[in-house]
């Protein structure tokens, strides 16, 4: 029967973990833009012609829309850890 060393395993799930961390690290860093404006937003702003008005419920928005998207990712880390902790 062939048993393999728990060391190589501890060393590839940790390198495995790091390279998560960083390509999450990278992708917040980095910035693209989002016109995040529904049909009706639009039309309303750009008839004024103040695009900073424009720019500012743009980004209202995005940042409206980011928030679910971090709660549930914090629920989901909160439920793996204590998953993680049950089988330890």
């Amino acid at each position: 029967m062939y048993i393999k060393s728990n060391k190589s395993s501890k060393g590839n799930v940790a390198f495995k973990k790091l390279s998560v961390y960083i390509f999450l690290l990278v992708l917040s860093f980095s910035s693209l833009s989002a016109n995040a404006q529904c049909a009706m937003c639009r039309a309303a702003l750009t008839s004024e012609g103040n695009s900073a008005k424009a720019a500012a419920v743009n980004d209202g928005i995005v940042y409206l829309m980011v928030i679910p998207y971090i709660l549930v990712a914090g629920i989901g880390y909160a439920i793996y850890r204590m998953k993680k902790n049950k089988s330890s």
